[in-house]
């Protein structure tokens, strides 16, 4: 049985859809959404940014046998003189993908190539720099290695049996080497998680479209499909919806049917003179919050539930018969901020991917920041290094949340948190750097 939104938030301490902050948010999120079930088995070339579906479990060693991690000479440690230069003659010559198959025997030593096994009986490698070679001959000056220096042990990167990689995993392209290695071809993962999304508002153009008085053109279409696009979604487009009941309804049940979550931009905030909210709650079970953030503060989430008779259709392998609705505010930045600090976090887990905290730098104000306690502040930061080296940093001018250019000259949020006060000049704050985002 599928609990209530009211069901919910009756479980989160201090609940208060007109005053809530963003942790009460977060917990309220961290229980609404599911988690994806669906599974398929990709290509390697194919799984860069997936989720895993299954812990990757090592079935050899990596390395599978001790070997060189250097170009030099392969030798017993115990046969070192720590007090004097050691002589020793060369018995042959190891290259990696070709094993020596003589035998190294007490006063010799081999020249081995950076990743050929090791032979039986030696466990140090001396660096071809630092002897001297002569009538084949080499000479190790006392003290330039010990014993066990520059060898790689079986195993040392993986060992059987090991996880290598643990499922709910984002494969990066470190993950898709280390799965090479493991002489994978293929990998199972979740399937993409499905999201539509569409502008509400008579007010919208598409950039094709004659910009008419009194008329914007649509920004948050493409700052969103660039978000969405970022996480490894699928994504589905549907363009400027018009404020009109009718068109709402289609574009939300067409939304709900194709997806496992829509995101709506504009309508959502308290006395505006459209139908967007009207529709949303007609249509599922929804909430309408004034969350303690700025900027962001109206947001609507919820569940569209989709058509009878198509309860599990959709997607190949949705468990759910709902979508789960996110409706954003219509202002540019207000849009970005709160799918960072929100929805982000959300559409990850309903992917299946473990939880994945937003990196945080701690870095000195150039100058005093205003705030009051009670909300979260997100202001649009550029951090810099100052003439001493240190790293600062400073808001883009204007913050209002229709100024998407302030945005886009930015390199960071500083986040000022819930209960945080005035910051002055030289304290330190946290700051959520784009290059973690975007």
């Amino acid at each position: 049985m599928i609990t209530s939104l009211q069901d919910i938030a009756a479980r989160i301490s201090g609940y208060d859809a007109s005053a809530l902050p963003i942790a009460q948010a977060r917990e309220f999120l961290d229980r609404l959404v599911p988690s994806m079930h669906s599974v398929q088995t990709v290509s390697l070339y194919d799984a860069l940014g997936r989720v895993l579906a299954k812990d990757v479990v090592s079935k050899l060693n990596v390395p599978p046998q001790d070997n060189s991690a250097m170009d030099g000479y392969a030798l017993r440690g115990a046969e070192l003189n720590a007090q004097a230069p050691t002589s020793l003659t060369v018995c042959g010559t190891a290259f990696a993908g070709q094993a020596f198959e003589g035998e190294v025997e007490s006063g010799q030593t081999l020249r081995i190539m950076t990743g050929a096994v090791m032979p039986a009986g030696c466990d140090t490698v001396v660096p071809q720099e630092f002897v001297q070679l002569a009538d084949g001959r080499v000479t190790v000056p006392a003290g330039v290695v010990t014993v066990g220096d520059n060898r790689r042990l079986a195993g040392e990167d993986l060992a059987m049996g090991e996880v290598a990689l643990r499922s709910g995993r984002i494969v990066t392209p470190a993950d898709l080497g280390l799965l090479a290695s493991l002489g994978l071809a293929s990998v199972e993962v979740f399937r993409p998680l499905q999201v539509a999304f569409f502008s509400a508002g008579n007010e919208l153009r598409g950039v094709h479209e004659v910009l008419d008085a009194g008329c914007i053109y649509d920004s948050n279409r493409y700052t969103l499909w660039a978000m969405l696009k970022r996480l490894g979604v699928d994504v589905l487009d549907l363009g400027v919806i018009p404020d009109e009941p009718v068109a709402l309804a289609k574009a939300f049940c067409q939304a709900a049917e194709t997806a496992d979550a829509v995101i709506t931009t504009g309508g959502v905030s308290v006395g505006e003179a459209d139908h967007t909210k009207q529709v949303m709650a007609q249509l599922g079970d929804v909430l309408f919050w004034t969350v303690g953030m700025r900027p962001g503060r109206p947001m609507a989430i919820g569940r569209i539930p989709r058509l009878a008779g198509k309860v599990g259709g959709g997607p190949a392998g949705k468990p759910a018969s709902h979508a789960i609705l996110f409706g954003l505010p219509g202002n540019p930045v207000a849009v970005m901020v709160t799918f960072y600090a929100l929805v982000r976090d959300a559409l990850l887990a309903m992917s299946g991917a473990s939880a994945q905290p937003l990196p945080l730098m701690r870095v000195a104000a150039a100058k005093a920041i205003r705030k009051k306690p009670g909300r979260t502040e997100y202001q649009r930061g550029v951090v810099s290094v100052d003439a001493q080296g240190l790293q600062t940093v400073r808001i883009t001018g204007a913050q209002g949340s229709g100024i998407l250019r302030s945005m886009s000259e930015a390199n960071g949020l500083i986040v000022l948190h819930h209960d945080q006060g005035n910051v002055a000049a030289g304290d330190l704050v946290d700051v959520m750097p784009f290059h973690a985002l975007m």
